[in-house]
């Protein structure tokens, strides 16, 4: 018995606790956007410049996962909400017959999946994973990046190699960055692209118009039924993806006639996620199955409440904030729901009721501002709203409010102005052009539309007779034929 005992002793237990912890350390959130490298240039929206709708899809799910893996890394956040993710990934070798997900034309394929991770290592192999991506580099980083070396240890750089341009050149690799640099870089100018490509637009156009039709009738029919005050989209997909979602919310009609009327009065938004958001609009995600909608429909009662509550909540934060009104700017927060407003609303509220700052009751009527929590430092947006993050200190908050008040009276009349100036140009531009359609992307602000019409006015392109015409920031036809063009493009 003793002799196990010294045989035990003569164990190397120093070592094998020293490799249990470095085995057990987590991953760091700069190690997970290492790990990640081959992913982002798989998915950056960058390199989907010719597939507007593609790089839509990609720039907000990399947005809801940087949400994500932001969420992992506080200590505070106990529950995670799942997050499901749809990504175009590109395809950098030939496509193949035995790959059913692979869109030979275009060189990439679509990958859903849900993450329901609790740590970044494992949210990592995820996402790797699910895209088909080699997850070796980050097993053999889980020991040499995330321990911290010992003394007397020797290990190697923690950083990630960033081969010499000789090697590409080398081998025949291509160079990730370089890929990015070239699709950035290539500048495109109107005439010549419009030249090549009116004849495709014209074409999908033309073939376009009988489902437009079957879109403006099923929207108005569907509004009308449920006396809905608007039916919208959050996203640019095309008209037959619209109308196949109508035609899924007609066949819930016909199933829950009752439950539907619940949507009186308010706004339809098909876009990621099935609930409501803070604008009070019902969303329906276009990946959720009826089940979902329905379910939804039947809680518009209890959603009622919550908005009463929020409205109420918004007029003390006013009546503490000197009068000012708190707002939330869909463009801006799109896919914010209700709960999670609430929230941000209450959060703030209380934050502000233990500080009792000395505000003036109405000095600062008329302006506006808009809570964001993904902010540490208010700022003045130039339309005029501030933004203020939700847990900004309260005595820098007086500090910046009274201080700005001035310049956000000034900015919120120069967008009224603009506002108007906008308008009448966009009538003027399509009248001189003769678009039958001419429309801008949300992310296209009113200075870049005014200039981008005032040169379309000065310099009529007569090539645009009858076309539709999408102002935004890059060059595409889109399936239905609209014309995408850059606001600030180049004859």
């Amino acid at each position: 018995m003793f002799g196990c005992c010294r045989a035990t002793n003569r164990l190397p237990w120093g070592s094998l606790l020293q490799k249990f912890v470095f085995q057990a350390r987590p991953l760091s959130g700069a190690d997970a956007v290492t790990a990640l490298r081959p992913f982002y240039f798989a998915v950056h929206p960058d390199f989907f410049g010719q597939h507007p709708m593609e790089r839509e899809v990609n720039e907000n799910s990399l947005k809801r996962l940087n949400g994500y893996l932001t969420s992992l890394q506080k200590p505070s956040q106990k529950s995670h909400k799942p997050a499901q993710l749809t990504f175009y990934v590109r395809e950098t070798e030939p496509n193949t017959m035995n790959d059913p997900d692979t869109i030979k034309t275009t060189g990439f394929r679509t990958v859903h999946f849900t993450l329901q991770t609790r740590d970044l290592l494992s949210t990592v192999l995820d996402i790797l994973n699910s895209c088909s991506l080699s997850t070796a580099h980050v097993n053999t980083s889980e020991v040499g990046m995330e321990s911290k070396p010992h003394m007397g240890t020797k290990t190697a750089f923690d950083r990630p190699i960033k081969w010499d341009k000789t090697y590409y050149s080398f081998t025949g690799f291509k160079d990730p960055e370089e890929e990015l640099e070239q699709a950035q870089r290539v500048e495109t100018t109107i005439i010549p692209w419009l030249e090549n490509n009116q004849s495709l637009a014209n074409k999908k156009l033309t073939k376009s118009f009988p489902l437009r039709e079957e879109l403006e009738r099923l929207k108005n029919e569907l509004a009308d039924q449920l006396q809905l005050s608007d039916i919208r989209w959050q996203r640019s997909w095309g008209v037959a993806h619209r109308c196949s979602q109508l035609h899924s919310l007609s066949r819930l009609i016909q199933q829950n006639p009752e439950t539907l009327k619940m949507a009186k009065g308010r706004t339809l938004l098909f876009t990621d996620e099935t609930g409501m958001n803070a604008s009070g609009h019902v969303m329906l995600g276009t990946m959720d199955v009826h089940h979902q909608w329905a379910k939804l429909f039947e809680r518009l009662s209890s959603y009622t409440y919550l908005e009463r509550k929020l409205l109420h909540l918004q007029d003390r934060i006013s009546h503490l904030l000197g009068g000012i009104e708190i707002v939330h700017i869909e463009e801006q927060q799109s896919l914010l729901t209700i709960e999670e407003y609430y929230r941000m609303l209450e959060t703030f509220y209380n934050k502000l009721l233990s500080s009792r700052m000395p505000i003036h009751p109405r000095s600062l009527r008329c302006l506006k501002m808009i809570l964001q929590s993904d902010r540490f430092a208010p700022r003045l947006h130039e339309m005029g709203h501030y933004i203020i993050p939700t847990l900004c200190d309260p005595a820098s908050l007086q500090w910046f409010l009274l201080t700005h008040s001035q310049q956000a009276r000034e900015n919120l009349k120069r967008k009224e102005e603009l506002t108007f100036v906008e308008q009448e140009l966009t009538t003027l531009c399509k009248d001189r052009s003769s678009l039958s359609r001419l429309y801008k992307e949300p992310s296209i602000s009113c200075v870049q539309m005014i200039d981008c019409c005032k040169r379309l006015t000065e310099e009529p392109l007569l090539c645009l007779t009858g076309m539709h015409l999408c102002i935004s920031h890059y060059y595409s036809v889109l399936q239905d034929g609209d014309l995408c063009i850059p606001w600030n493009w180049k004859r």
